[in-house]
C-alpha cells in the first residue's frame, strides 16, 4: 500500500510538472494571414502544418495568394491582418505612406530566368530581341530591370509582357514568350512542363527578401499576438533546419510542386527569422529603383525604413536576431 501511495504521488507530481511546463492560454488570439503559396513562405507554411501557431496560443486563419503583392493588398484592403510578401509591395506601401509595420524577414532567395529551347538564349547576352514574361509590381519586375542592365540592354531592346504569376507557365508552354523572369515555384514548375527549357545563370543579379508585415493600428492593438507569432516562426525555422525531408514534403504540397523538384533547389533559400542590415539594404535598393524609374507615387521620397521596421516583438523573443546597425 505504501508503494502504491508513493507511485500515486510520483504520478501526481509528474502531471503537475508537465502542466506547469506547458504554456497555458486562457484563449487563443485570432488573426488572418494572407500568405503567398511560394516556397519563400516556407516558415509560415510549416508553422501552420505543425501547429506552431496553436502551441503559442494563436488561432491563425490562412488565406493563400499567388504573390506577396496580392497578400499585402489583402491586408491593405481589410481582408487579412498579416501578410507574407517580398520587398516590392513593401516599398510601394512605404512610399505611399501607408501605416505598415515590418516585423521580420523569414527568407531570402534569388529570382531566376527560364528560357525556352527554341529561343536560342544561352545567357543574358542573348536576351536582346526576345519576348520576356514577368509580373509588374513584384520582385520579378525589379529583377528584370537589373537583368537588362547587366546584359547591357534596355527595355527598348526586348519585348516585356506583364503577366500574373499563374500565366507564366502557359505562356512558356504556348511559345508566346521566349523567357520568364520569376520566383519559385513558377520557374521549376514551368521547367518541368516545357520540354527543353532551361534556367540561365543570373545568380547574384537580384535576390528578394520575404517578410512578415502588418498595419500599425492592428499591431498596436495586439502586441502580444506578434510576440507569439515570432515564437511560432522561430520554432518553424528550427523545424525546417532539423527536418529538411519532412519540411520539403510539407512546403512542396502547399506550393504545388514535386518534392524532388523542391529538394533540388532547397539550398537556394536562406530560412531565418531576423531583422538585419541585409534586410535594410534590400529595402533601400528597391526604393532607389522605384525613384530611378519613376515607379512610385507622385512626390515620393526615400522612406525612413527605421520607422517602417518594428523590432519590438522579435526583440522580446530573441534579441540576438536583431542585427541592424544602430537599432
Amino acid at each position: 500500500m505504501k508503494w502504491m501511495s508513493n507511485s500515486r504521488n510520483v504520478l501526481m507530481m509528474s502531471g503537475l510538472v508537465a502542466f506547469m511546463a506547458a504554456p497555458a492560454f486562457a484563449e487563443k488570439m485570432k488573426a488572418t494571414l494572407a500568405q503567398s503559396i511560394s516556397p519563400l513562405a516556407a516558415i509560415a507554411t510549416v508553422a501552420k502544418a505543425k501547429d506552431f501557431y496553436g502551441k503559442h496560443g494563436l488561432d491563425i486563419e490562412v488565406k493563400y495568394f499567388t504573390s506577396g503583392k496580392r497578400s499585402l493588398a489583402a491586408v491593405m484592403g481589410g481582408g487579412a491582418d498579416i501578410a507574407t510578401n517580398a520587398e516590392s509591395p513593401t516599398t510601394a506601401a512605404a512610399m505611399a505612406k501607408q501605416p505598415i509595420a515590418f516585423l521580420a524577414r523569414i527568407n531570402y532567395a534569388f529570382v531566376k530566368t527560364l528560357v525556352s529551347k527554341k529561343s536560342g538564349i544561352k545567357g543574358i547576352a542573348d536576351l536582346a530581341g526576345k519576348k520576356i514574361g514577368y509580373t509588374v509590381g513584384t520582385g520579378g519586375q525589379v529583377y528584370t530591370n537589373y537583368l537588362l542592365k547587366k546584359a547591357g540592354i534596355t527595355e527598348k531592346d526586348v519585348t516585356l509582357v506583364n503577366m500574373r504569376p499563374q500565366e507564366l507557365l502557359p505562356a512558356m508552354a504556348a511559345g508566346s514568350v521566349d523567357a520568364i523572369n520569376s520566383w519559385e515555384p513558377n520557374i521549376t514548375n514551368a521547367k518541368r512542363a516545357v520540354k527543353g527549357s532551361s534556367i540561365i545563370d543570373t545568380k547574384g543579379i537580384y535576390a528578394e527578401s520575404f517578410n512578415v508585415l502588418t498595419l500599425r493600428p492592428f499591431l498596436n492593438k495586439n502586441p502580444e499576438l506578434f510576440v507569439r507569432l515570432m515564437r511560432a516562426y522561430i520554432d518553424a525555422e528550427k523545424f525546417l533546419k532539423k527536418n529538411p525531408e519532412e519540411s520539403i514534403k510539407i512546403v512542396a504540397k502547399r506550393a504545388g510542386m514535386q518534392p524532388s523538384d523542391l529538394k533540388a533547389i532547397w539550398n537556394d533559400y536562406t530560412f531565418s527569422v531576423v531583422l538585419d542590415d541585409k534586410t535594410v539594404k534590400v529595402l533601400k535598393a528597391h526604393a532607389a529603383w522605384r525613384l530611378e524609374t519613376g515607379n512610385h507615387p507622385e512626390g515620393a521620397k526615400m522612406p525612413d525604413f527605421m520607422k517602417v521596421i518594428e523590432p519590438g516583438p522579435l526583440r522580446k523573443v530573441d534579441p540576438s536576431r536583431i542585427q541592424i546597425t544602430g537599432m
